[in-house]
């Protein structure tokens, strides 16, 4: 910020086992949105190392980050990220023609249906984004980053524009996608029922690691 250096983390060393169901909280400003998007590729830390699978990310070139980007990872954004102009089925879809992961169109077809029906949307599958409730697009997000069967997913408050129904009925999914695909999830939250269900939770204060819990 002009001349001032301003360290979003500060000498951190975090290390998530595969499987993890982490939970990252701290108040505004504490470091959690940079180390996310560390973590995901995104963005490139200014010192240190970031190892994903045995790989540093220092390493890779740029099609290199993005393929592992686009084939290893998930992400739900807060702000969602939907395409107004793809209905909710085809925004749900998008990574799996993207990516073009093995697997027919009709297992595709089948793995998007699974997903809108356990979030809630089937009914809304022909829908545009613009018709849906911010809480329905929380919830379209949280679909498409599930859909490839990503090794790790990243996700920015993930029930902060859910109801309390919708927001069980999608930890409920992201624990079974845990527990049967051995997916990695990474959440930035504010919600205590988040924490409860973590077995990694990783308090941040002013970019440090203020506490550590495992379960």
């Amino acid at each position: 910020m002009g001349k001032i250096t301003v360290e979003a983390l500060k000498d951190v060393n975090l290390d998530i086992g595969a499987g993890d169901f982490v939970s990252v909280a701290g108040p505004s400003g504490s470091g959690k949105t940079t180390m996310m998007n560390i973590i995901g590729l995104i963005d490139t830390p200014t010192a240190g190392t970031v190892l994903i699978n045995g790989r540093e990310a220092a390493s890779l070139n740029r099609r290199e980050l993005a393929r592992m980007r686009r084939e290893y990872i998930g992400f739900v954004f807060q702000s969602f990220n939907l395409l107004p102009v793809l209905t909710v089925f085809e925004n749900v879809e998008l990574p799996l023609t993207i990516g073009r992961k093995r697997g027919g169109r009709k297992e595709n077809r089948e793995r998007v249906e699974y997903l809108l029906e356990e979030v809630g949307l089937a009914d809304r599958r022909s829908h545009k984004p613009a018709e849906l409730s911010g809480g329905q697009q929380q919830r379209v997000a949280i679909a498409r980053a599930l859909v490839t069967r990503p090794r790790i997913v990243i996700a920015d408050e993930p029930t902060a524009n859910l109801d309390s129904a919708n927001g069980e009925r999608v930890l409920e999914l992201m624990q079974t996608i845990n527990r049967e695909e051995e997916t990695t999830f990474i959440f930035s939250t504010h919600d205590p029922d988040i924490w409860k269900l973590a077995n990694h939770v990783v308090f941040l204060r002013d970019g440090l690691i203020e506490k550590e819990q495992r379960r």
